[in-house]
C-alpha cells in the first residue's frame, strides 16, 4: 500500500466522524499566515488555530513569493483577512543550500533553467524580515499595518518575535 493509499484510508475515517459543515469561507479569525511547509511545523497546533480560523499559505522556507503575495491579495480582498503572520522556524533546509547551486543542479539534470528562484536564505531572522517588508510594500494588500513574523523553534515548540 502506498503513502496515498494510507492517506486516503485516514481520510475515510476523518470524514466518517466529520463533524463541521457549512464552515464559511472567510477565515473567522480575519488572519493569513505563511509558513514554511516543514513537516516539523503544525501550524494550526503551533498557534492553537481551529478549522476555518485561519488562512494558511505554506511554501519551502516560507517565502513570500509572488504566488504568496497573489494568495493574500485573494485573501484579504475577497475574504476578509486583515492581519498576516510570517512563519519562518530553525534548522530550515532552506538555509542549507544556495539558489544557484540549486538552480545550476537542476539545469545540469534537465537542460533547463527554471523561471522561478528558489528564495533560498542564509540567515532566517533576515529573511523573516525581508519578508515583512515584501508584504508592507506590497501594492495589492489593502492591510499591512499588521503583519508580524517569527521564528519557531523546532526543537521548543517556541515562537520568537522578529522585529
Amino acid at each position: 500500500m502506498s503513502t496515498t493509499d494510507e492517506l486516503l484510508t485516514a481520510n475515510e475515517s476523518f470524514a466518517e466522524g466529520f463533524s463541521t459543515p457549512g464552515l464559511p469561507g472567510p477565515p473567522s479569525r480575519g488572519v493569513a499566515v505563511v509558513a514554511c511547509m516543514d513537516a516539523r511545523l503544525d501550524v494550526y497546533r503551533v498557534l492553537g488555530l481551529g478549522n476555518g480560523e485561519a488562512h494558511v499559505i505554506r511554501n519551502a522556507g516560507g517565502v513570500v513569493t509572488d504566488d504568496v503575495l497573489r494568495s493574500l491579495a485573494v485573501s484579504q480582498r475577497k475574504l476578509a483577512t486583515r492581519e498576516v503572520v510570517l512563519i519562518h522556524h530553525t534548522k530550515c533546509g532552506m538555509a542549507t543550500f544556495t539558489d544557484d547551486d540549486f538552480v545550476a543542479e537542476l539545469e545540469a539534470d534537465t537542460g533547463q533553467r527554471p523561471t522561478w528562484v528558489p528564495g533560498t536564505f542564509p540567515d532566517t531572522e533576515q529573511d523573516v524580515r525581508d519578508s515583512l517588508a515584501a508584504v508592507r510594500d506590497c501594492p495589492f494588500l489593502v492591510h499591512t499595518d499588521a503583519v508580524r513574523g517569527f521564528v519557531y523553534d523546532v526543537d521548543t515548540g517556541s515562537l520568537t518575535e522578529v522585529s
